[in-house]
């Protein structure tokens, strides 16, 4: 599957940003769609509009939590492990976008004030870089975990 095409469909069919990218990778993760919206659903717009760390990068990250995350809160090395995976995909994100911050995305972005979401018509969508940030987003976290399989020497999947 395109991830990166398929983030953006999804942003383009509704979904938030941060669903968008998480729900793309439903065959890597093995969530159904209405399981992974739910999840991924509070992370949308920097976090309900609160315009925080963005969306696509959140997604991403819960994405890379389900796959190469650890589970035993004793295993140091897992954990240090995974948080250095989190690091670099921030690097990557920020490296390409300048910041993660949804605020700084969208700082030419004219917003609605409020917690409210705004509605979804071609003006919203022509305004933002919401649907290429999602693109991106899948992208970066492809890229990630197919260096991360090589140099683990795995096989990609």
């Amino acid at each position: 599957m395109d991830h990166a095409e398929e983030a953006k469909k999804l942003f383009l069919a509704g979904y938030n940003c941060a669903q968008a990218v998480f729900c793309a990778y439903r065959d890597v993760t093995g969530l159904d769609m209405d399981t992974a919206a739910r999840l991924a659903s509070s992370f949308g717009a920097g976090m309900g509009r609160l315009r925080e760390v963005c969306g696509t990068m959140s997604g991403a990250l819960m994405v890379l939590g389900m796959i190469r995350g650890y589970a035993d809160p004793q295993d140091r090395d897992a954990k240090g492990a995974h948080y250095a995976l989190v690091r670099e995909y921030a690097r990557l994100f920020r490296e390409r976008n300048g910041t993660i911050l949804c605020r700084e995305l969208l700082r030419d972005v004219q917003v609605t004030e409020g917690g409210e979401p705004e509605e979804r018509t071609s003006e919203y969508y022509a305004r933002r870089p919401c649907p290429r940030l999602a693109a991106e987003a899948a992208a970066l976290l492809d890229r990630l975990l197919m260096n991360q399989n090589d140099k683990n020497g795995e096989e990609r999947s």
